[in-house]
C-alpha cells in the first residue's frame, strides 16, 4: 500500500532542509501514536522489522536557497510513504485526516490531500527510481576495531545484502520461506550523505536500476523499500515512466473522503 500525501503551506515560500528524514519519520509516528498507542509501541521495538519506508519530501516548484542550507519551496509540498502492513496505513492515514495541521521543521502545512495509489501487476524486468536513496552498511575493521562500513553499488556485497534483506522482509510479510531468485542491475547511481541523527551521517544512493527475480522479493522491496533504515526515509522506490495510478483519494477535513478512481 502506497499513498500520495500533498500538504498546502501556511507561507511560500516554504524550507526543506536537505537532512529532513528524521523529521518526516517523526511526523509518521506521532499520528501513528495518535490513532494507535499500542502499534507504535511496537514499531518503537528494534526487534521488529518496520516494514515501511517513506520518500523525501518534495515540491511541486522549488530552487536550491541562496545561504545552501537546503531547498525553497513553492505551491504545494508532497511525499510519499508505503508500507506493507494494513494496520500501520490505516492508522497513519487516519491520524493526518483527524489532525491535518502538520509542522516540519518550524514550516507550517495543512493536510490538504491523501491519495492511494494503485500498484503495477508485475515487477519482475522493469526499471526502477528511488524517492529516497538506498542504504546498505555492514562492518569493516578500520584502525583495529569492527566500524560501520556504507557500501556502494560499486561493491558485490552491496547486492547481496539487498538480497538478503528482501528475503528478510519477505519473511516477515507472507510468513514463509524466502525465495532466492533476485537479480539488480544499476544503470545510474548518485551518492549522498545524510546526517540521519546529530552527529550521525549515512551515506546512500539515488539509483536508476533494472532487477527481476521472485516477484514476492521484488514487491517485499517495492512496499516496504530497498536496503536499510527504511523506517527513516531510505529505499523507497517507484517504476520508472510509469504514471502512478490513483486507486482512492482522500481530501483533508473531518468526514471528508472521496471513492473516486482514476
Amino acid at each position: 500500500m502506497r499513498f500520495a500525501i500533498r500538504l498546502r503551506p501556511e507561507n511560500e515560500p516554504f524550507r526543506i532542509p536537505f537532512n529532513h528524514q528524521h523529521m518526516l519519520q517523526g511526523l509518521i509516528y506521532r499520528r501513528i501514536q495518535r490513532v494507535n498507542p499500542d502499534l507504535s509501541l511496537r514499531l518503537h521495538s528494534p526487534k521488529i522489522p518496520k516494514l515501511f519506508t517513506f520518500s523525501l519530501f518534495m515540491a511541486e516548484k522549488r530552487k536550491i536557497a541562496e545561504d545552501g542550507s537546503g531547498l525553497l519551496g513553492y505551491k504545494r509540498g508532497y511525499f510519499y510513504f508505503s508500507t506493507a502492513v494494513p494496520e500501520i496505513a490505516e492508522a497513519f492515514v487516519t491520524g493526518l485526516l483527524q489532525g491535518p495541521e502538520v509542522e516540519l521543521w518550524g514550516e507550517r502545512f495543512v493536510v490538504e490531500e491523501v491519495k492511494a495509489l494503485a500498484e503495477p501487476e508485475r515487477l519482475s524486468g522493469r526499471k526502477f527510481v528511488t524517492l529516497s536513496p538506498i542504504a546498505v552498511t555492514t562492518k569493516r575493521v578500520q584502525l583495529g576495531k569492527p566500524r560501520s562500513y556504507d557500501l556502494g553499488p560499486d561493491e558485490p556485497e552491496f547486492y547481496e545484502l539487498i538480497r538478503e534483506n528482501l528475503r528478510e522482509k519477505y519473511l516477515a510479510i507472507y510468513a514463509e520461506r524466502p525465495p532466492e531468485e533476485f537479480e539488480m542491475k544499476v544503470l545510474n547511481a548518485k551518492p549522498k550523505r545524510f546526517e540521519v541523527k546529530p552527529g550521525i551521517f549515512q551515506v546512500a544512493w539515488h539509483l536508476v536500476f533494472r532487477a527481476k527475480g521472485d516477484e514476492g522479493l521484488l514487491r517485499a522491496g517495492y512496499m516496504a523499500g530497498f536496503g536499510e533504515k527504511n523506517s527513516i526515509g531510505f529505499g523507497m522506490v517507484k517504476v520508472d515512466g510509469r504514471k502512478e495510478r490513483v486507486k482512492r483519494r482522500w481530501k483533508g477535513g473531518e468526514g471528508n473522503r472521496e471513492g473516486k478512481t482514476t
